[in-house]
């Protein structure tokens, strides 16, 4: 039997278009393979050059626990389209996207993957989305430390001063010069590069330049997260060389959040270690809901 990649849908998973009030979005569906969902809705949310492919690994086996779980593109990643306005990729105004999702899909819980995680709190800091839990995977308290950082100062530089109808191009450059050179030589198979290619090149030009220029300014809001007094979850893999685990650690001391580091995992532990991650995210939702029920 083949591995399953983040190209092959799980049993019990489908494509999907959630349409909301502030537009249609691109989605992954899935639902137990057998029986009913009895339990909260969770909505996936990527980072930063993701989508929603970035979670295939995990939608089966959460979904199994019995819930339907959805995994999203936010506006202007891959295939759900967003303007060429900078302005629109502010992490508040795609916490307002989040929240619209939250309403139409009847999402209990919320998760976060790095740039996603920053989005999935603007939502519940603007008062327009209250869940049942928030997980912030691979994400961190404000903005994105070097060296990833000193990446993302290197692409604004690149693109800075070109023209709004050129930025595409230039981004285009970047992948085929940089990105795709660097996914080769470290082994990344053919078809999961063709998949990577054909994702950053559809994405918005302005939404990449915008967003990366919020993961280098957010502010550290952990506070005020802290305040409303909602089920959060840190959860992080041992190698993260993104926000560095201790960060992520005080992160979720000054939260009073749960936390787990999954071994052997970097900045994407649902692709580098599916099942942990999957058990670890289930046994939070269960016990957010139990509480919930028992309050």
């Amino acid at each position: 039997m083949s591995t399953p990649t983040l190209l092959d849908l799980p049993a019990g998973a489908r494509r999907a278009a959630v349409e909301t009030a502030r537009g249609t979005f691109a989605a992954l569906e899935a639902l137990p393979a057998s029986g009913a969902c009895e339990l909260g809705t969770a909505l996936l949310v990527p980072g930063y050059t993701g989508s929603k492919e970035d979670f295939i690994l995990v939608l089966g086996q959460l979904a199994a626990a019995g819930r339907r779980v959805l995994s999203i593109d936010m506006r202007g990643q891959y295939q759900t389209p967003g303007p060429d306005d900078a302005a629109a990729y502010d992490p508040a105004e795609l916490g307002r996207d989040i929240a619209a999702l939250a309403r139409a899909t009847g999402a209990v819980h919320l998760l976060g993957h790095s740039f996603g995680g920053l989005v999935i709190r603007e939502a519940v800091l603007a008062g327009s989305c209250a869940p049942g839990s928030l997980s912030l995977l691979c994400s961190g308290p404000g903005a994105l430390p070097a060296p990833r950082a000193d990446e993302l100062r290197f692409m604004l530089d690149f693109v800075a001063g070109t023209a709004p109808q050129d930025l595409k191009g230039k981004i285009a450059e970047i992948w085929h010069t940089m990105m795709e050179p660097q996914a080769i030589a470290d082994g990344v198979p053919p078809q999961i590069v063709a998949f990577l290619r054909e994702r950053l090149l559809a994405s918005s030009a302005a939404g990449l330049a915008a967003m990366a220029g919020h993961l280098l300014t957010a502010a550290d809001k952990t506070e005020d997260l802290a305040s409303r007094d909602i089920p959060t979850f840190v959860l992080y893999g041992e190698d993260d060389n993104a926000w560095p685990p201790a960060v992520q650690e005080d992160m979720a001391l000054r939260l009073n959040a749960r936390r787990a580091c999954i071994p052997g995992a970097a900045h994407s532990p649902a692709v580098e270690a599916p099942a942990t991650t999957a058990h670890e995210l289930t046994s939070f939702w269960n016990a957010a809901e139990e509480a919930g029920a028992a309050s």
